[in-house]
């Protein structure tokens, strides 16, 4: 692969970057999803919906509203505890399934799958489930393309955080550069789905409010923040596509977090085959080892907040991009 614009600049001894990892190739997925295929096509039997995700989404759903309403008369104290230490494990299971509906991975029809996010949208407190699904499918069909996949940092950002305590409040506010990026950078104009998700979701809110209180709000709220921000499954935000090494842009993590987060952990294999339902994912690296042994990968997602924070040459800037090809990839 080619690379260019690794322009660095040197503070206290430590080369800093300045500008994104540039790639003049297309993004790898495409080109090792059509090579294993070649090789195992068995693994389109692993393609389609998961078919306890609605049980599993509806159990998380119910527990934590169910949570929310118990904490109604508790201390602050006892609720940020709580959110920190439970609820926060339980909004980010629900995003990472509103992630997994995205791509149409609990039902075969997509208006339902739709619907099944907008519920599980519920306990997360803010309507994002319809909105993103509009920006993480552009990542898939266009990883890293300037302008395009917002899941990379913008210029800002990058220019900003610039050190330790700059990317320490960067990673505590992540989920909030991750929601409002696009919305600055590429806004899309709002339709029918996502005014249903935003008056389902301000109902059910103010529900909350009128029968239980605002403590009760306040705690799915503070779940959300907490588990979007200085926490082990917020790893995965940073792990998935930044740049530790020029010749790798996204890694997989190994570990039992993987459990609550539907297998996200496994995203070159996610990149590779959006179509698997994150249940089934583990099943590619065992057809298709060879593909995936010599990559890069994690077993901590905590380590991973650690060295980004700490490892002064690594940042915002830590993406790899490329321009808008004609080959781009179509698929999901």
């Amino acid at each position: 692969m080619g690379f260019e614009g690794e322009k660095r600049e040197e503070e206290e001894g430590v080369r800093m970057a300045n500008d994104f990892f540039w790639s003049y190739t297309d993004e790898p997925h495409a080109s090792r999803r059509r090579q294993i295929l070649s090789q195992y096509p068995q693994i389109k039997h692993l393609f389609g919906p998961d078919p306890f995700a609605f049980l599993k989404i509806s159990g998380v759903v119910l527990l934590q509203l169910w949570t929310a309403t118990f904490l109604h008369d508790a201390t602050w104290l006892k609720i940020l505890i709580v959110a920190y230490f439970f609820g926060s494990f339980l909004n980010h299971n629900l995003f990472l399934a509103i992630h997994e509906l995205s791509h149409n991975l609990a039902f075969s029809t997509p208006t339902y799958n739709r619907w099944l996010g907008i519920f599980a949208n519920l306990p997360i407190g803010v309507p994002m489930s319809v909105t993103f699904q509009k920006y993480h499918l552009e990542h898939h069909r266009f990883q890293g393309v300037d302008g395009i996949d917002m899941d990379i940092p913008s210029q800002t950002e990058a220019h900003v955080v610039k050190n330790v305590l700059a990317k320490s409040i960067w990673v505590i506010l992540q989920l909030f550069f991750y929601a409002f990026r696009p919305l600055f950078l590429k806004p899309k104009p709002p339709g029918v789905w996502e005014f249903i998700n935003f008056t389902i979701q301000l109902s059910l809110d103010g529900a909350m409010v009128y029968f239980w209180g605002w403590k009760s709000l306040a705690y799915l709220i503070l779940s959300t923040f907490v588990g979007g921000g200085m926490h082990p499954m917020a790893g995965h935000f940073i792990s998935e596509h930044y740049v530790f090494k020029p010749e790798q842009e996204t890694y997989s993590y190994y570990g039992p977090l993987n459990f609550m987060t539907w297998s996200v952990g496994y995203h070159n294999e996610h990149h590779d085959f959006p179509r698997i339902p994150g249940s089934k994912l583990y099943k590619v690296k065992e057809i298709a080892p060879e593909y995936y042994e010599n990559l890069d990968a994690y077993k901590s997602w905590s380590q991973v907040i650690y060295m980004y924070i700490m490892d002064r040459t690594v940042g915002p800037f830590s993406r790899m991009k490329r321009k808008l090809s004609t080959k781009a990839n179509k698929s999901e």
